[in-house]
């Protein structure tokens, strides 16, 4: 069984093909096609962690939809003095399905 470690959206994740995996938002349409910068490789018994080796290495994706994740809320206050703060947060994302690794 093969499977990489990929750097996506700031982001490390493994990934192995079928997978289904949700990054930080990235600049492509649904349907696309993208190529994700592999940081291990292992095929088998076969471990790659050389930068050489790696660069040909490639872990294609499909994006899949982009999405909003779960709102967070951020709270500031400060005792005695009156001052309350809150603000929310929703970070923008990416699904991809990993559709290969060569």
């Amino acid at each position: 069984m093969a499977y990489a470690i990929v750097r996506a959206g700031g982001h490390q994740e493994k990934v192995s093909v079928g997978d289904i995996i949700t990054v930080n938002r990235m600049k492509a349409e649904a349907g696309d096609t993208v190529e994700l910068a592999a940081v291990l490789h292992v095929d088998g018994d076969t471990v790659t962690h050389e930068a050489d080796k790696l660069a040909k290495v490639k872990v294609s994706a499909e994006v899949v939809d982009e999405l909003r994740g779960p709102k967070i809320v951020i709270q500031k206050y400060k005792n005695k003095t009156g001052y309350k703060k809150r603000m929310g947060h929703r970070q923008d994302l990416t699904r991809l399905k990993i559709t290969e690794i060569k």
